[in-house]
């Protein structure tokens, strides 16, 4: 127990020192719930016998493969797609996802072409199979599907169920044998995919190069583009830049041609103007045939006269012989002349032609370069094609090791597994519903609750009374109701060194609680061990003493009379026979109690009573929503607080304490009475333990005096 003069730090009751199970309260609430929690047990239990009964049966078929590490490949060439060895884990990682993968679903759905099969919308119990989508199928299948690799080894298992067995052997078969198709195709289908790629691409270059080598054809004889030379852009070798045509050599042949007439032009009008002639002209032999004729024709002059019929005639061969060689000059002058116009003229003509065909010559050259390039890429695409002709064998990395069987008997639903599943589920149920009892609970059904939620020690337990006549049990020495106030009275002795306080205040949250009886019940069991004890009734305003001690005790002088006046107190207390204490009643209710309590008359008559007794015993007026016991419990050395079992609400009685708290009050404890009978058992020292509860309920309107009534 608490010295009441040490402070507030010195408090074990503290709240915020931490966690604690309470494991005798869970007890209690698991015997005050035991028929409950034992029909949530056998419920749950009958559940899971139901759902075995009423689930449908499964079916499951399991097929095994094995995933190898390793590929075989029979050619020097490399695989279109290799693997790293480093990645073996991921690899193998890898192929479990895609065996629990849609693409997996996708490929048995059409395998086994499940959108149209009524069988399998039958055994699913699918009502209606327009509705449902290959989408569905897959979700469907994959729901049902398991994947479970084997520890230690590449063996994995691929297990498929359903209502039926024949059902389960196909799909479980099928899965595995699409998985092994799937990746031969990934390993080497894709050779032969990219050879029908290739095929396809040859062949559209094959045509591309024809269309337009076509192209090229038609472009020159549309154009007349007769090419009959190649000039390659290196010298050496390469693709054609450029083609020399027709025309270009047509060009070259009539400037050459031009030149040689030009020259003889020259010539001719030369010879016209100086009469001098090449060597081998054959006008040289008429020019010296007229240069004789001249020279006879000088000496004939010399010898004879112009008549002279040798001299005419020699005159006229001069003549003649002079125009012959004058035309023929002139006549070869101007056919040199006429043949360099000719040909200036044609060339001229060649060259516009020539120079025409140079733009089209650009475009022939791009066509050109456009069937060189498809060409190329043709010859490149063939030889890429026949290398992956080469490269297309090699063994598959998955193997069928073990096909599915049909399945013999069902493996679902589980009867033992079902029931184990109920009574873990029912064990839950009930374990959390005692949590939450314990949890969500607003009253004081515990009395280790006084110290965990309300931070103040327990004094007592006081049991529910079956006997109407409450103050008949405390005059019974071994009654139970008095072997729990004896209890409280020894809890008291201990709070101090000294013993018990000399001046104590006994008050409860709401009037019904006990408060009463309570004082009356300390006050007579420290009576009866000698101890000079005074009952002092502060509840001016509803006192509940009068029926407790006794019609005669109405007549006996009050505490409104002392409060009002000057009289000792010695002279107005009262005697109890049977109890053996002295009290004083309150008397008449005043107008103002809380202001005569608020007065320095009550400090007063407790200093006087402690002159005269060995314990004050003070029934003041309850906490709620009243000032009466604040008021009281500055004159006092403590309070004891009385609560109801299963009454209040806690956060109500914080409410109460804190306001004693504040006022300065020390708090000796807290008495729980009328404790029931089927939430706890209390044994009280003397062999007997029992479960007692204590009269009314909250809404009841039992008053302290007949406290003692049972509940129903």
């Amino acid at each position: 127990m608490m010295d009441p003069a040490a402070g507030d730090d010195a408090n074990p009751y503290e709240k915020g020192n931490g966690f604690s199970l309470d494991i005798e309260r869970y007890l209690n609430e698991l015997f005050a719930l035991k028929y409950w929690l034992a029909g949530i047990v056998a419920g749950a239990v009958l559940l899971g016998v139901l759902a075995t009964l009423l689930a449908t049966k499964l079916y499951q078929a399991d097929a095994r493969i094995e995933i190898s590490l390793d590929a075989t490949n029979l050619t020097d060439i490399d695989p279109v797609r290799s693997r790293s060895r480093a990645a073996e884990l991921q690899y193998l990682n890898t192929q479990y996802e895609l065996l629990e993968s849609r693409f997996m679903a996708s490929r048995v759905v059409d395998a086994a072409n499940l959108t149209r099969d009524p069988e399998f919308f039958e055994i699913f119990q699918i009502a209606e199979a327009d509705a449902i989508n290959e989408n569905d199928v897959e979700k469907l299948l994959l729901a049902n599907i398991t994947i479970e690799p084997l520890a230690q080894s590449t063996l994995v298992d691929v297990s498929f169920s359903s209502p039926s067995p024949e059902l389960s052997q196909k799909i479980a078969n099928l899965w595995a044998e699409e998985f092994v198709a799937s990746n031969y195709e990934k390993l080497f289908g894709e050779n032969v995919e990219a050879r029908e790629f290739l095929s396809e691409q040859i062949a559209e270059l094959r045509e591309k190069l024809a269309v337009s080598e076509e192209a090229l054809v038609d472009y020159a004889i549309t154009n007349q583009l007769l090419v009959v030379e190649s000039v390659r852009s290196d010298g050496n070798s390469g693709s054609d830049t450029a083609s020399q045509s027709l025309i270009a050599n047509d060009v070259t042949t009539l400037n050459q041609s031009l030149a040689q007439a030009t020259a003889d032009r020259i010539a001719a009008q030369g010879a016209l103007v100086s009469g001098d002639f090449p060597s081998q002209d054959p006008r040289n032999q008429l020019r010296s045939e007229l240069v004789q004729a001249e020279a006879e024709l000088a000496r004939l002059q010399s010898l004879f006269g112009p008549d002279y019929p040798a001299l005419v005639q020699q005159q006229a061969l001069v003549d003649s012989l002079t125009v012959s060689l004058n035309g023929r000059v002139r006549a070869a002058f101007e056919a040199a002349k006429i043949r360099e116009g000719n040909l200036r003229s044609e060339l001229e003509r060649a060259k516009r032609e020539f120079l025409g065909q140079q733009g089209q010559g650009i475009q022939y050259g791009i066509l050109k370069r456009e069937v060189d390039t498809n060409r190329e890429l043709y010859e490149a695409l063939l030889q890429r094609f026949k290398e992956l002709e080469a490269s297309g064998a090699g063994k598959n990395t998955i193997q069928l090791i073990d096909r599915a069987e049909e399945p013999e008997f069902p493996y679902s639903p589980s009867l033992i597994q079902n029931i184990a599943i109920g009574l873990v589920v029912g064990l839950i149920l009930c374990a959390l519903l005692i949590y939450l009892r314990v949890l969500l609970s607003e009253t004081v059904r515990d009395p280790q609750e006084l110290e965990r939620r309300l931070a103040i020690p327990n004094l007592g337990v006081v049991p529910e009374s079956k006997n109407p006549d409450i103050v008949g049990e405390l005059s019974q020495v071994s009654s139970e109701v008095n072997e729990a106030y004896k209890s409280v009275r020894t809890n008291l002795t201990l709070l101090t060194p000294q013993g018990a306080p000399q001046v104590m205040m006994v008050t409860s949250t709401v009037p019904g609680e006990g408060k009463s009886i309570t004082a009356t019940g300390i006050a007579a069991n420290f009576a009866r061990i000698g101890k000079r004890t005074l009952l002092l009734d502060a509840d001016l305003r509803n006192s509940k003493l009068v029926g407790t001690l006794g019609p005669d005790s109405v007549e006996s002088a009050a505490v409104v009379d002392l409060l009002t006046n000057e009289a000792p107190l010695m002279s107005a207390v009262t005697r109890h026979d049977e109890f053996g204490f002295d009290y004083l009643l309150a008397g008449r209710t005043p107008p103002n109690p809380a202001e005569l309590l608020a007065g320095s008359r009550l400090t007063q008559l407790v200093e006087e009573a402690r002159n005269n007794y060995d314990i004050i015993i003070i029934d003041s007026a309850p906490m709620l929503s009243l000032s009466d016991a604040v008021e009281v419990s500055r004159a006092v050395d403590g309070a004891i607080y009385v609560i109801q079992y299963d009454r209040m609400k806690i956060r109500n009685i914080e409410q109460a304490l804190e306001r004693l708290r504040r006022s300065g009050t020390q708090i000796f404890g807290a008495i729980v009475t009328q404790a029931s009978t089927t939430g706890y058992g209390y044994g009280y020292g003397y062999g007997y333990g029992y479960g007692y509860g204590y009269g009314a309920e909250p809404g009841d309107a039992a008053e302290d005096g007949v406290a003692g009534t049972s509940r129903n």
